[in-house]
C-alpha cells in the first residue's frame, strides 16, 4: 500500500524546474496546439521576416541526434526550415557538461551569429541574462522558464524569449491509467532520472493514472516503489518512486529495472534519459516485461527481434510547438513570456496510433474517453506542486 505523499504548498522560482525525461524514438504524430500562456509579456512588434533566419539550436550535455528529447526539439526546426523552402539555415550547437552556467556561456559567445537561439532543457534557464543583453535577438526555451543573473526565476517571462514548459503530469496520467489496464501480473512502476519537478509529474500523474484506474475502471494494479530508490524532490521532500540518479546512467538503469522486473512488474513507465536504455535492456532481457515511452513515441526503440516492449509512449508535443514559434518570428506574431503547455492546446497526450502501440481496443477507448476530461480540467492529476497528490485530486 502506497503511503500519502504530503506536497507542500509553495510558490518556488527555480532555475532547475524541469528534467531531461527525454527517453527515445520520434514522434510520428502530434497536434498544433494553441499556446497556452502562463505569464502575461508584451509581443514583439517586429515586420515579418521574408529573408532566411539563422538558427541555432543549443543542447546540452547530448546532441541533437540523440533520437529522443533533443532530436524532437531538432526536428522542430528542420520542419520549419522545409516548409520555407530550406532558405533559413540551422547550426547545431553542444555544451558537453550539463552545467547550466557553461550553457549560459556558449549561448553568450555565439549569439550575435544567429537570428534565433533554441536551447533545451532546464539547463538553458541561464541565459535569461544574454538575452536582456541581447533584445534584437529571438530566444525559444524548451521544458524550462528564464532566470536571472542570481538563477531566480524570471515569473514575468522576456519579450524575446518564448519559454515552454509542459504539464506532464498530464501524459504520466494516460501512461499510468494504460498501465493499470494492461497489466497481466496486477504489478506496475515507474522509473525517472532525478527529483526535478518535470520528472515528479512524470511520476505523481503516472502514479494518479493507476489509482484513477483502479477506482473507476476494474482495475487493480499495485505501484511498487523501491525504498533505496525513492527520490528526494527539490524542497527536500520525499516523493518515494524509483530514481536512478541522474539520466546519463545505463547500468544503473538495467540494475534498477531487473529489481522491479523481479518485484513482478510487468509494465515500467521510463522516463529517465539515456538511464532509462537500461531499463530497457532489461525488459528485453527479461521477455515479460512491457515499457511505456515517454517524451515522444518510441516504439522503434522497443523493437526486440521479432517483438517489441513498447505498450505506448506518453507525449509532449515538442516539435510542432518549436516549429510554431519560429513561424511567429517571420510572420510578426512573436509573443515572449513563459507558457505551460497542456492538454488543452493539444500539447500532451498518448500514443494511439495504429501499428505504434500495443494496447487493446478497451484500453484506447478509455483513454479516449478521459483526454476531454484532462483537457476541460474535470480531471487534474497530482502534480510536484499543484498540491494535489496521486491519492486525491480533482476527478478521483
Amino acid at each position: 500500500m502506497k503511503l500519502s505523499k504530503k506536497i507542500p504548498a509553495l510558490g518556488l522560482t527555480l532555475a532547475m524546474a524541469l528534467s531531461l525525461a527525454a527517453c527515445g524514438g520520434n514522434a510520428t504524430e502530434s497536434k498544433a496546439p494553441e499556446e497556452s500562456k502562463a505569464a502575461e509579456s508584451t509581443a514583439v512588434s517586429e515586420a515579418p521576416k521574408a529573408e532566411g533566419l539563422k538558427i541555432a539550436i543549443c543542447t546540452s550535455p547530448n546532441t541533437v541526434d540523440d533520437g529522443s528529447f533533443n532530436e524532437d526539439n531538432y526536428n522542430g526546426v528542420l520542419n520549419f526550415i522545409a516548409s520555407r523552402g530550406d532558405i533559413d539555415t540551422v547550426t547545431p550547437l553542444q555544451e558537453t557538461s550539463g552545467d547550466t552556467a557553461a550553457v549560459a556561456q556558449l549561448v553568450s559567445e555565439i549569439v550575435a551569429d544567429y537570428d534565433v537561439i533554441v536551447a533545451t532543457g532546464f539547463q538553458s534557464a541561464g541565459i535569461g541574462p544574454v538575452a536582456q543583453d541581447n533584445p534584437d535577438k529571438y530566444f525559444i526555451l524548451v521544458d524550462t522558464f528564464p532566470s536571472d543573473a542570481e538563477g531566480v526565476t524570471i515569473e514575468e517571462g522576456l519579450d524575446n524569449i518564448y519559454a515552454m514548459q509542459f504539464a506532464e503530469q498530464e501524459s504520466g496520467f494516460f501512461a499510468g491509467v494504460a498501465a493499470a489496464l494492461e497489466t497481466q501480473s496486477g504489478k506496475v512502476a515507474v522509473v525517472t532520472g532525478q527529483p526535478f519537478p518535470s520528472n515528479v509529474n512524470y511520476q505523481f500523474g503516472f502514479e494518479s493514472g493507476v489509482n484513477y484506474a483502479n477506482k473507476h475502471l476494474g482495475a487493480s494494479a499495485e505501484i511498487v516503489e523501491l525504498a533505496s530508490y525513492a527520490g528526494t524532490d527539490v524542497t527536500n521532500t520525499n516523493v518515494g518512486g524509483n530514481y536512478t540518479g541522474n539520466f546519463s546512467d545505463e547500468a544503473a538503469g538495467k540494475t534498477l529495472g531487473e529489481a522491479l522486473i523481479r518485484e513482478g512488474c510487468d509494465i515500467i513507465f521510463v522516463a529517465a534519459g539515456a538511464s532509462g536504455n537500461g531499463v530497457f535492456a532489461a525488459a528485453k532481457e527479461s521477455g515479460n516485461c512491457k515499457i511505456i515511452g515517454c517524451d515522444v513515441d518510441q516504439y522503434d526503440d522497443g523493437a526486440n527481434g521479432d517483438s517489441n516492449i513498447i505498450l505506448t509512449s506518453a507525449l509532449k508535443n515538442m516539435a510542432i510547438n518549436v516549429e510554431r514559434q519560429l513561424n511567429a518570428i517571420v510572420d510578426g506574431t512573436f509573443q515572449g513570456g513563459n507558457y505551460t503547455l497542456t492538454a488543452a492546446t493539444d500539447s500532451t497526450g498518448y500514443v494511439s496510433a495504429e501499428g505504434r502501440h500495443q494496447m487493446s481496443a478497451e484500453t484506447v477507448a478509455a483513454l479516449d474517453e478521459l483526454y476531454p476530461q484532462v483537457k476541460d480540467g474535470t480531471i487534474v492529476p497530482a502534480a510536484n506542486f499543484n498540491g494535489y497528490t496521486p491519492e486525491e485530486f480533482p476527478g478521483l
